[in-house]
């Protein structure tokens, strides 16, 4: 699949940012083939940091695309800021900024001069305010120190970081991250968390992501995407609500193991020592040394994504 490009679209810098909603609507898309993409999505998103969590497949892309003026939707609107994503295009992608799953960064550029393109192509004119934005984002991302080392020889954490103060340059009021810290190792995965953390406050950031890490650590709002639909839309202790009484926790023989699966829905396993202990979300697990336990963000998510569900909740 061909890699979308590091600047998606170019906007005029903004230095005053205003707080928005983001507002959607009965939003959906088809594919050719029939393939729907999402499934009439109604979300509306405050600022703050609200994470859209699901798999694989499960729509996010799509989302953010359509969000990011990338894509039209089949039906529905979408306004960012009162601005119609279809027929306002300039004016959402002024106030945007974006990093995309899958960007591009020529290797020979520094850091620096990478940001220096990026912030010609959104018309940030003056060389010396350009200057002075592409240090305070350097600094801000912690790049400072390697300004003027080749992207190329940077690592994947780097990169990524990279990517981030590209989207920052217009001072955006809606931010969006698509998986920003799939491939990372644990320690830049904390380190870009503790930025999404930083940069929230008065503006929308969207993380779209399939890691209940990133939704735990920094995440306001949640909601989560499962084959195109919207299966819970809330705050994440609201989410980690939804199954409390049913989250159990039960040491067993690993003969035991095999029954047990049959009837529940595992979400945790644990040896210790020669017994496993095996947890579950169920209304009642049939087992003498069955306790209940705290519900976890995992728990719900996986309660949420069962395939037996009923509909949204």
């Amino acid at each position: 699949m061909r890699k979308r490009s590091l600047i998606p679209i170019a906007s005029r810098n903004s230095e005053r940012r205003r707080v928005l909603n983001v507002e959607i609507e009965g939003l959906r898309k088809e594919y050719e083939g029939g393939v729907v993409g999402l499934q009439e999505v109604n979300l509306t998103i405050p600022p703050g940091i609200f994470a859209l969590l699901g798999p694989n497949g499960a729509g996010k892309s799509t989302l953010m695309s359509i969000l990011s003026t990338l894509m039209d939707p089949t039906n529905g609107t979408a306004r960012v800021g009162g601005h119609d994503v279809i027929r306002e295009k300039d004016e959402v992608r002024q106030i945007l900024g974006y990093l995309p799953q899958d960007f591009g960064l020529y290797p020979s550029l520094t850091a620096f001069e990478t940001l220096d393109y990026v912030g010609m192509l959104y018309n940030i004119g003056n060389p010396n305010a350009r200057r002075e934005r592409i240090e305070s984002l350097l600094s801000q991302v912690n790049l400072s120190d390697v300004r003027n080392r080749r992207v190329g020889g940077f690592s994947g954490g780097m990169r990524q970081r990279v990517g981030l103060a590209q989207a920052l340059m217009n001072s955006p009021s809606l931010l969006i991250v698509d998986e920003p810290t799939a491939g990372l190792d644990p320690a830049e995965r904390i380190r870009l968390r503790s930025l999404l953390a930083e940069l929230g406050g008065d503006r929308v950031i969207i993380l779209s992501t399939h890691l209940i890490e990133d939704v735990e650590a920094v995440a306001d709002r949640v909601a989560v995407l499962h084959k195109g639909k919207i299966r819970f839309h809330g705050t994440v202790a609201e989410m980690q609500e939804q199954v409390r009484g049913r989250v159990w926790e039960v040491d067993v023989e690993p003969g035991e193991l095999a029954e047990l699966r049959r009837n529940h829905l595992e979400t945790g396993l644990r040896r210790t020592n020669e017994r496993i202990q095996i947890r579950f979300v169920a209304e009642k697990v049939g087992h003498p040394n069955a306790r209940p336990a705290e519900p976890s963000l995992e728990d719900a998510y996986l309660w949420l994504m069962r395939e037996d569900t009923s509909g949204p909740h």
